[in-house]
């Protein structure tokens, strides 16, 4: 099995990266706190490896954090919670955030992560809450600019099949509501507005 990655950033997405070590290209899945964390295609990267095989495929999710990894582990071990729905909800809250809502059983907090109902949130409570690995915070990540922040969250819209300028208003409109969001925050403030349209 393959436990961890170092090579060469080819191409990335919001929920894949193209790494090529020694000259192979390793399609990784990611969620976006390590999309947002990674270097620009070009950048050497190393990532906690996550090997899923299923009889039809072999999949491989990275991460950034070796808490990233372990947290998606125990995730994928709740009944009715794959590999996917993991790396959404990874996609969707912060770590520490997730920790905290597990080990006080916060379902309020854990439906508002997209993709996760309200049968799924008990699940994570009574399965997790005492599992959840005692952390401390990881170092947050610089703060982009407001331009690159921008063009992050558009691309990672294009990449979900919205075109440019749906993106653009409803970005628009989401920063007028939280013009401090980060990255995550904010594609998920965009996403809300666009659903709503």
């Amino acid at each position: 099995m393959i436990g961890h990655l170092r090579g060469r950033v080819l191409r990335k997405k919001p929920q894949e990266l193209v790494l090529d070590v020694g000259g192979v290209g390793y399609r990784v899945q990611i969620p976006l706190s390590t999309f947002y964390r990674l270097g620009e295609p070009g950048d050497e990267a190393a990532l906690q490896i996550h090997t899923h095989v299923r009889e039809d495929a072999l999949a491989l999710f990275g991460f950034l954090t070796e808490r990233e990894q372990e947290l998606f582990e125990r995730l994928i071990e709740v009944s009715g919670v794959g590999p996917r729905v993991a790396l959404a909800i990874l996609s969707g809250i912060e770590a520490a955030d997730l920790v905290e809502a597990l080990r006080a059983g916060d379902l309020a907090r854990l439906t508002r992560i997209p993709g996760v109902g309200k049968k799924t949130a008990e699940r994570l409570v009574v399965e997790l809450r005492d599992k959840m690995p005692a952390v401390a915070a990881d170092a947050p990540p610089a703060a982009p600019s407001a331009s690159a922040l921008k063009d992050d969250v558009l691309s990672a819209l294009a990449n979900l099949g919205y075109t440019r300028a749906h993106a653009d208003r409803a970005l628009e409109r989401a920063l007028a509501q939280d013009p401090d969001a980060r990255f995550e925050d904010l594609l998920r403030l965009t996403l809300r507005v666009l659903a709503a349209a």
